[in-house]
């Protein structure tokens, strides 16, 4: 018997990849739900627009953003079916994955299903540098599992004894499109990755600022073969470990502030 499946995608000014996540969860999606945090750009109108779902399949909800958790198990009640596909709305699938979707529908056998995620970052597809296979699960019975880790970095949790399968098929990642929308992003996620850390208990130190981004280079760029990816690989690298940096500096200052 095959499942129904909804699809549930968050989006916060997303005009320039909302269409292509739509576009690429049609022949899966039995309900499509967008859940949106009060977009300023066209985001609701191209929604709104999308002619092959609107009246039938989509549903186009706005709610508060208090947290990426938050938001993505809220937008999980508003799902009409109990198994769910979530998406990021600057993710799409692979003709590939659709079909192995299609499948997985059509004889549910675990209780989640793991895919890779690759990034395209500048118009570079990123194959090394700890950002590929980058396994995410993101298609799961929700009476079995829910969003959970620490914001922003947030991960689908299974209950104790549930079963996933691993499906090797890749979810498109569409990043970023200039080197300064990633750095302004690092900005945000470290002022919100600090404060989780800090309220955890967690403290930081000059010794720890400097290396924890330095191993973090060096495992990316060296032992995750980071190099292989050309000059956006080294760019990649080393943002993320200016970002390792950002969030221990940001988590000192709340440490000697409290």
């Amino acid at each position: 018997m095959q499942i129904q499946l909804s699809v549930v995608i968050i989006t916060f000014n997303e005009e320039k990849n909302i269409a292509r996540c739509l576009d690429s969860v049609v022949k899966v999606a039995d309900d499509i739900v967008v859940v949106d945090s009060y977009s300023t750009d066209k985001t609701k109108k191209i929604c709104l627009s999308f002619d092959r779902l609107r009246m039938t399949k989509l549903n186009f909800v706005e709610h508060k953003f208090e947290g990426h958790i938050e938001q993505k198990n809220w937008a999980i009640t508003q799902a009409k079916h109990q198994y769910v596909l979530s998406l990021d709305a600057d993710e799409a699938l692979t003709e590939e994955l659709q079909q192995e979707i299609i499948n997985i529908k059509n004889n549910w056998q675990a209780d989640g299903y793991r895919f890779n995620r690759l990034t395209n970052f500048c118009g570079t597809w990123i194959k090394h540098c700890g950002w590929y296979p980058d396994k995410k699960l993101r298609l799961w019975d929700t009476t079995k599992g829910k969003w959970g880790g620490d914001n922003p970095h947030d991960k689908v949790i299974m209950e104790k004894g549930a079963t996933t399968k691993h499906i090797n098929a890749d979810v498109l990642h569409y990043s970023f499109y200039t080197v300064e929308q990633h750095l302004k992003q690092i900005d945000y996620f470290t002022d919100i990755s600090s404060k989780a850390a800090f309220e955890k208990g967690k403290t930081s130190s000059g010794l720890k600022i400097f290396y924890k981004s330095t191993f973090k280079f060096i495992r990316d760029y060296f032992l995750k073969l980071g190099f292989l990816d050309g000059y956006y690989g080294y760019v990649v690298c080393k943002n993320s470990a200016y970002a390792k940096r950002l969030k221990y500096a940001k988590l000192r200052e709340l440490n000697r502030n409290s």
